[in-house]
């Protein structure tokens, strides 16, 4: 919604569809945090717009989306604006919104635990340290939901976790965290059309 809904209290706009599946991509919103490793989450999305013919509009939910039809099955795409930490709050208005259950949402975002490149698809999980997905387990009361982490790597000194993660990719690394968010959107869209296990069996790597 923006400052002028916010201050007016105009109702956002209504779904322009009823999604099958429901794709949020954490990150932090604003341009100070485009191309950082937390915001892999949203690369993801952004690249799964574009392929898929959709664009980022309208704002409900505490969250940017992208509402459309992706090869005959109704799709939403979101991007929280609630920053990282809050993320949860994000996905459970957006469950709401869309009247779906925890099963039809599919989080994407970065994991340190896995090197630039790797991908790991999984239908339930502890947070792993990640602040964001931790926001989204406490929303929802439920560690059981789709996930895909998308590696960026772990390459920091003790302490420096959060200027890590808060960083861009090296020069050296781009390439490789390109072609992972490539298959990351890949595996969205199996995710999509042919749900959680054909995405694992598919396009589970290191």
């Amino acid at each position: 919604m923006s400052w002028l809904a916010r201050l007016f209290g105009t109702a956002p706009p209504p779904p322009a569809v009823q999604p099958a599946r429901l794709v949020v991509g954490l990150g932090n919103p604003g341009p100070d945090y485009d191309g950082t490793r937390h915001n892999v989450g949203f690369e993801v999305l952004d690249r799964v717009a574009a392929e898929a013919g959709l664009a980022f509009g309208p704002e409900a939910a505490q969250a940017m989306l992208a509402e459309g039809t992706w090869r005959g099955t109704p799709v939403a795409l979101a991007k929280p604006l609630t920053f990282m930490n809050r993320s949860g709050r994000a996905v459970a208005g957006l469950l709401e919104r869309y009247r779906l259950g925890a099963d039809d949402v599919l989080i994407v975002y970065d994991d340190l635990a896995l090197e630039i490149g790797g991908l790991r698809v999984r239908g339930k999980g502890s947070a792993g340290g990640h602040n964001g997905v931790r926001s989204v387990i406490e929303a929802l009361g439920s560690t059981e939901f789709p996930r895909l982490r998308v590696g960026v790597g772990n390459s920091f000194p003790p302490g420096q976790q959060v200027d890590f993660v808060l960083s861009p990719f090296d020069d050296d690394e781009r390439a490789a965290a390109d072609e992972a968010v490539a298959e990351a959107a890949q595996a969205v869209f199996t995710f999509v059309r042919d749900g959680l296990t054909a995405a694992m069996n598919a396009h589970n790597r290191r």
